[in-house]
């Protein structure tokens, strides 16, 4: 499947930080359809299919750690406890640079974790590494294999 097929999931609750992510991955032309969910329950409304929402099965979630109703170390366990979700990858992409934080993501089952960059060029730098690799280098298993 070529990136271009495959949707993100962008778990953010901060409308400036949601701004900036999606103009990171514009800028560096990924063309993928980016669902935005703004707290973490809507996030697995998404992902699950639930609240009258369709189910989404995207190639990538980039999760907020601090999020209304449900926070994005919450949403990743129940991502992990499910096998329509579990190998769906997940990168923790959050202003915190706390150890605890790294460590209980890692702990979780997160693929990855990114401390968002704080000026626009470096973070553009940061969303062209990301697409790039979850997108078109990296090999997930397909649903069917599950």
């Amino acid at each position: 499947m070529s990136a271009i097929h495959k949707t993100i999931l962008l778990v953010e609750d901060n409308p400036n930080d949601e701004i900036l992510t999606l103009r990171g991955l514009r800028h560096n032309n990924i063309a993928n359809e980016i669902i935005v969910a703004h707290d973490g329950q809507e996030a697995l409304d998404y992902l699950f299919g639930t609240e009258g929402r369709e189910r989404v099965v995207p190639a990538l979630i980039l999760l907020d750690m601090n999020l209304p109703k449900l926070s994005g170390l919450d949403v990743l366990r129940r991502i992990r406890a499910d096998a329509r979700t579990k190998t769906i990858p997940v990168v923790i992409l959050t202003s915190s640079r706390m150890e605890r934080d790294v460590v209980e993501s890692y702990q979780l089952g997160c693929n990855s974790y990114v401390c968002k960059p704080l000026n626009f060029d470096e973070f553009i730098k940061a969303a062209n590494h990301l697409s790039v690799y979850w997108l078109i280098l990296n090999e997930p298993p397909t649903v069917d294999s599950l």
